[in-house]
Order: structure tokens, then C-alpha cells, then sequence
């Protein structure tokens, strides 16, 4: 995927965030087992099924929680490219948004 193709995708996503889509952002996984059953769920999705994605994952558009947590400072985001690089999500992203795979 090329930057603009990235670009029109994050633009897309945007929209269905904004939009109400309604995603699974609890529960939160405590552990990794729970981390692992949503991993293993995303794969089950179909690479080209990015609402899915979006709604297993549990994104947002915004930050999450108390403590106000976000993409930009979870472990998977890349900063330079605005993605996640978790390869069952392999999404372009926002440093605001947030999902429930969130991990420092």
C-alpha cells in the first residue's frame, strides 16, 4: 500500500469512528491470554474487512481511559508511517485513536 492509498484509508477509517461505529473496547485484556484470544479472533477476520477489524479491535477516535492512553504511545504504532504495526490489525492509524490491544 502506497501513502496515498494509506492516507485514503486512515481518511476512511476517520469516518467510521466519527461516524458511531460501534467496536469492543471492553473488555480490556489483563493478561496475555485474554491479549492472545483477541489476537487469534483478528485472524479470523479477513485482511481486506477493516470495519471488522475496527470493531474486534476496539478502536476509537479519541484516547482512552484515565489515563488517557493512545496510539502514539503504544509499542505497535510507528510513528513516521501513522500505522500499527500488530500484524493481526496492520492498519494505518491516528496517534490519538486507541484500541484495546494498547501495550507499552
Amino acid at each position: 500500500m502506497n501513502k496515498e492509498e494509506e492516507d485514503a484509508l486512515r481518511g476512511a477509517i476517520a469516518g467510521k469512528l466519527s461516524g458511531g461505529l460501534a467496536t469492543m473496547t471492553e473488555p480490556v485484556p489483563c493478561n496475555d491470554e485474554e491479549f492472545a484470544a483477541i489476537v487469534r479472533d483478528l485472524r479470523e477476520v479477513s485482511r481486506d474487512d477493516v470495519e471488522r477489524k475496527l470493531v474486534v479491535s476496539g478502536f476509537v477516535d479519541h484516547p482512552y481511559g484515565d489515563e488517557g492512553r493512545r496510539c502514539l504511545e503504544c509499542m505497535y504504532y510507528r510513528v513516521h508511517k501513522k500505522w500499527c504495526a500488530l500484524p493481526a490489525i496492520a492498519l494505518p492509524v491516528e496517534p490519538e485513536w486507541w484500541c484495546r490491544l494498547w501495550r507499552i
